[in-house]
């Protein structure tokens, strides 16, 4: 992968780009996706993308890399796709409004969560009433997975759009993943398809000579093996308790 000077372009906060990213943080902590000090790691909550190329992009650092025209440029390829399909699939986006209609306001939606600045006015209540009122016939498994398909066929035709940077197509994975998982959950049903891979995840590393008793114990069982794995002269299992484990940690 070339070299990267980001942020290509000058992010900024969207109507949604904070409360996003806070939600999509909480659900990584308990997913063990991001280390339980996400909130607070300057790498993840910028949103100008990390240029080492062992870190990953987040989806709110996407504007930063991808500008305007790319990110539209893929939401228009895939409308294009869905004005293009099976009447039970199209004709519901075709009811509401005409294909720029859908570009211009799914682009400003991904463009406001992506950090581009404040363009999908509305936030959360207009995407949550556009779901519940106007899409609502396709809130479910067969609707979810067709959207699905014809994004992944999307995503695989835009590799122009995407940069030379492979982390680009793995956060957008990561982006779309979250929220067909919030919809799955909101509409009740099951998501059994995929983008492609997502974001690996980050474990930061636990320096207990660093931390308090109190600090220790408030460290979740999950933390406390993977900082205590592997250290010299400390032996762990799966049937080691969590007492022994804070134990371990306050001797060393």
């Amino acid at each position: 992968m070339p070299k990267t000077a980001y942020p290509n372009y000058a992010p900024a906060l969207g109507y949604m780009t904070e409360k996003i990213r806070h939600k999509y943080i909480t659900k990584a902590i308990e997913c063990n996706i991001l280390p339980f000090d996400a909130h607070r790691i300057a790498q993840i909550i910028s949103l100008s993308a990390p240029n080492d190329p062992a870190k990953p992009i987040q989806f709110w650092q996407l504007y930063s890399i991808l500008g305007e025209r790319r990110i539209i440029s893929i939401v228009h390829r895939f409308y294009t796709k869905v004005y293009q399909d099976e009447p039970w699939f199209s004709s519901v986006f075709k009811r509401i409004g005409d294909l720029n209609h859908h570009v211009n306001t799914q682009s400003s939606m991904w463009l406001d969560v992506m950090g581009r600045d404040l363009t999908y006015h509305g936030a959360e209540f207009r995407l949550n009433f556009h779901h519940q009122h106007n899409a609502f016939e396709l809130m479910n498994e067969k609707g979810a997975k067709r959207w699905m398909d014809l994004m992944r066929e999307t995503l695989s035709e835009s590799d122009a759009y995407m940069t030379d940077d492979v982390r680009v197509r793995i956060s957008i994975n990561t982006f779309l993943t979250y929220f067909m998982d919030k919809y799955a959950a909101d509409f009740g049903f099951e998501n059994k398809a995929m983008f492609g891979p997502t974001n690996l995840p980050i474990h930061r590393k636990i320096n207990f000579l660093n931390m308090t008793d109190i600090a220790i114990e408030a460290l979740s069982e999950t933390q406390l093996r993977q900082a205590l794995a592997g250290r010299r002269g400390i032996s762990i299992n799966e049937h080691t308790h969590k007492k022994e484990l804070i134990q371990m940690a306050k001797n060393l």
